[in-house]
């Protein structure tokens, strides 16, 4: 048959379809990737035999590909999801069990015409980020296996990422389903609470559990997410739901800079200010918020007594074997021995207030976008240090459940060490479809489609030298998110990189309105360098640009730290009588972070 491509997207299977492939075929195809990809993946794979009779029977049944939404579509399903004649494990070979029938979602799928081909790996009960806890191994990043894949919905990322399936299900407490997705350049829909009946899944927090869509693109996820989708009334969570609208021009919020952590990754920090510039190149209105209630609400998740629900989900199970379960995992859960009930009730009244607190920050906005993980580690790492870094990873996901809301995680560029970063875009809910429109044109934006480190372009932003334009460097006010960005974007500027100056350059808050910083440079300065953002420029749009730049600046010839020379902004001398010299903040974002953390 005609060989599979890298990356099972919904468009090329049904091409290979219409050029008479059959879906037995496709089956042995994916059979002979799982056998040969990573080992942790998969928990359990369904057989060749079964796989080409589950063919067949699709065949029969519907011999028309068009007649069903899903028709001959592989997927995968983590294995805390009941799938019929396959073990449900969870993650823990003790605790395994035979379903005798499918989990609701599963059903949903199959009845559409997808085909399941295995049950995938997790972090044990669903309990990390980091998909480096379970007994069945550790799935690795499928750019660099010396990375954690994220988790809980490890093997499924993985699936997807390597060509093993068109589509998986993971499930989304804190994030399982989004930070995966964001460490493999794949997409995460998260949907609302209560759109995909959870009957037939294993229970992490049932209160907050939602059953999610990994694919290679948001239309693919989509299209299974509304396959999926559906009120069960044997699912006590499941309920009706209706489409909420969001405008075709976006108010997206981003964190102020006080709330932007990243733990020391620089690559992911400049990732971010290019997905916020691609974000208003295409319409939307940036508008910083703050992230205060919505962090402290997500670490209500793991720091509070929604730990003690996923005692609830286990408890005699831990009872009797406590010795099967992983030992990070037996930690996180027995710290709710000592909750009490009270705790329980405090905790749901910090939530409520901490809603009440947020409302008037989406009041400010349609939607946010944030970083799907601020960080990623290695394995090793990750298995030294288990919680603190895995808490890491859910900065910005924690909440969104909590606060009902709906989510996708797209893919938002790759670091110069090719390894991927993701951002979310996050709405109220009932929002999912009206948000897939604008996370699907982020995505494409981005140019980082779904595909191995070496299908893809690395890195994904352009170069400074782009024909036909000119390099600018910009260092205080006219940054991505800050007051003057729109000055740049208006002109169509489009974001280069995250770069700094050579040593020889000093900095100064002058006193202007709104403020900005000068840059000086001083021949044998050997200071640390200042970051500057570089942009890019029609000519005609860069003359009109210079044209509008008020004294004491000018434009001048800056050098970079790797002795490249672009244009860029200076300070007159005249300028900096009486300026506070502020190098020593390396930075015009850092020395504002500083006076709001004194103010």
């Amino acid at each position: 048959m005609r060989e599979l491509p890298t990356i099972l997207d919904f468009a090329s299977l049904r091409a290979l379809y219409a050029a008479g492939i059959s879906p037995a075929d496709v089956m042995e195809a994916v059979t002979a990737r799982m056998e040969t990809g990573d080992p942790a993946a998969f928990i359990a794979r369904v057989p060749l035999e079964t796989l080409r009779a589950a063919a067949e029977a699709l065949m029969a049944r519907a011999p028309d590909p068009a007649s069903l939404p899903l028709w001959g579509l592989p997927f995968a399903v983590k294995d805390n999801i009941d799938v019929a004649g396959l073990a449900t494990t969870a993650g823990c070979p003790d605790y395994a069990y035979q379903p005798a029938a499918n989990a609701t979602v599963v059903e949903r799928l199959i009845a559409a015409g997808a085909i399941c081909v295995g049950k995938t790996n997790l972090d044990q009960f669903a309990t990390g980020l980091n998909g480096s806890r379970s007994p069945y191994g550790a799935p690795r990043c499928v750019f660099d296996a010396a990375y954690v894949s994220g988790g809980s919905s490890s093997g499924s990322a993985v699936a997807v990422a390597s060509g093993c399936a068109a589509f998986a299900l993971g499930t989304d407490t804190a994030g399982s389903g989004r930070v995966p997705a964001a460490f493999n350049n794949i997409v995460g829909i998260k949907p609302s609470p209560g759109r995909i009946a959870a009957t037939g899944v294993v229970p992490a927090c049932r209160s907050v559990d939602v059953v999610t869509i990994l694919a290679a693109s948001v239309a693919d996820g989509v299209a299974a997410r509304q396959v999926a989708e559906g009120f069960d009334p044997t699912d006590a969570y499941s309920r009706r739901f209706s489409a909420a609208a969001l405008p075709g021009a976006l108010r997206l919020g981003v964190p102020g800079e006080d709330e932007r952590e990243f733990y020391g990754n620089d690559a992911y920090a400049a990732l971010y200010e290019a997905a916020i510039v691609r974000a208003a190149a295409l319409g939307a209105t940036i508008v910083p918020f703050d992230y205060r209630p919505f962090r402290e609400a997500a670490a209500l998740l793991y720091e509070g007594p929604w730990v003690a629900e996923r005692l609830a989900a286990i408890e005699t199970f831990l009872d009797e074997k406590p010795g099967s379960i992983e030992p990070t995992v037996r930690r996180i859960i027995e710290g709710a021995r000592g909750m009490s009930a009270v705790e329980t009730f405090r905790g749901a009244y910090r939530l409520e207030a901490l809603r009440r607190e947020a409302e008037a920050e989406w009041a400010k906005v349609d939607a946010l976008l944030l970083p799907t993980s601020p960080d990623i580690q290695t394995v090793e790492a990750m298995q030294a240090d288990p919680i603190a870094l895995n808490a890491r990873f859910g900065r910005f996901t924690n909440f969104a459940n909590l606060f009902g809301c709906a989510a996708i995680a797209v893919p938002a560029g790759f670091t110069a060490t090719g390894l991927p970063f993701g951002v979310q875009l996050v709405a109220p809910r009932d929002s999912d479809d009206a948000l897939a429109e604008f996370a699907e044109k982020l995505h494409a934006a981005a140019g980082c489609g779904a595909g191995k480190a070496r299908d893809i372009a690395l890195p994904t932003m352009p170069q400074i030298e782009a024909p036909g334009r000119i390099a600018i460097a910009v260092v205080g006010a006219h940054l991505a998110g800050m007051p003057l960005n729109h000055e740049l974007t208006d002109r169509g500027g489009i974001f280069v990189k995250a770069d700094r100056t050579a040593p020889h350059y000093r900095f100064y808050a002058l006193d202007t309105v709104p403020p900005k910083p000068g840059l000086a440079r001083e021949p044998g300065f050997a200071g640390p360098g200042i970051a500057v953002e570089i942009w890019s420029l029609e000519p005609a749009a860069f003359a009109a640009f210079v044209a509008a730049i008020p004294q004491p600046l000018s434009i001048g010839q800056v050098t970079l730290a790797g002795n490249d020379c672009v244009c860029g902004f200076l300070c007159e001398p005249a300028g900096l009588t009486g300026a506070c010299e502020i190098t020593h903040f390396e930075g015009w974002r850092a020395y504002l972070q500083s006076e709001r953390a004194d103010s």
